[in-house]
């Protein structure tokens, strides 16, 4: 039988998603609490890698098991034997056709960016930070450049194995509230460091650097030597998959919203 789990993870102590050796990354973890409820060892598929200290609050993932348990064991069972910093949030049988990743029609990110003379202490791997004032709307206006599809070359790391680097970016929101600066995109999918790299860009228009026809320049110079370096990973966040309704998962908030509060951001779904 299959099923798809949506999980939510605070990447700052893993090395990312993906599985390595040393047992360090978020799927090891998911896999291993997995194992014990199913009683035999069980792989899992998940919709995006997540590097290391990046979050997620909308991963989804599926794994077959022959194990007959309810619902529920793949969630409150599972979530006993998980580290405090990660959680499953629902699981449901889906049809052996289902593959998180390959049925996924689109990805969705946040960076949460402080912007302030003073670096984070609560929030500290879990927000990106900029001491200097940035100009939100110059920011906006330079992000609307990279809507449509496009080769994203000019924002792709050296260690992206993607096929092409042509996707099709579908929402660049940017929104300051107090203190912090929130960043919404979507996608069809993303490149290796596609988000941190379009942040650090947005970084260098936001304190004037450049003016907002800078990314354009970028977009159509495809060459990732010309851009701004890539930004912390401490800020970013997978917020959630988008798959066809007919799917019918019991799938994660469309998306989150940030609302500032003194030195507080609140992540509501």
């Amino acid at each position: 039988m299959r099923y798809a789990l949506g999980i939510e993870y605070d990447g700052t102590a893993f090395c990312g998603w993906q599985a390595q050796a040393n047992g360090s990354s978020v799927q090891d973890a998911v896999e291993a609490a997995l194992a014990v409820i199913a009683d035999a060892p069980t792989r899992v598929v998940c919709a995006g890698r997540t590097d290391a200290g990046v979050h997620a609050l909308g991963q989804v993932v599926h794994f077959d098991t022959e194990a007959q348990r309810p619902d529920s064991a793949w969630v409150r069972g599972v979530n006993a034997h998980l580290p405090p910093s990660v959680a499953v949030r629902w699981a449901q049988p889906v049809t052996e056709d289902f593959h998180a990743r390959f049925s996924a029609r689109g990805r969705r990110y946040r960076y949460l960016l402080l912007n302030r003379a003073q670096r984070p202490g609560l929030q500290a791997g879990r927000v990106g930070w900029h001491h200097q004032t940035l100009d939100e709307r110059a920011m906006a206006r330079a992000a609307a450049m990279l809507l449509g599809e496009h080769d994203f070359s000019s924002f792709r790391s050296a260690e992206c194995q993607a096929k092409s680097p042509v996707k099709d970016l579908r929402e660049a929101q940017i929104v300051r509230h107090g203190d912090f600066i929130v960043f919404d995109f979507a996608a069809s999918a993303f490149l290796h460091h596609m988000v941190r790299n379009i942040i650090g860009a947005l970084v260098y228009v936001g304190k004037g650097a450049h003016p907002p026809e800078w990314l354009a320049e970028l977009l159509a110079g495809r060459d990732r030597r010309l851009a701004a370096p890539t930004f912390a990973a401490s800020g970013l966040y997978l917020t959630g998959v988008d798959y066809d309704p007919g799917w019918q998962l019991n799938a994660m908030p469309s998306g989150i919203r940030a609302v500032g509060a003194g030195d507080t951001a609140l992540f509501l779904g």
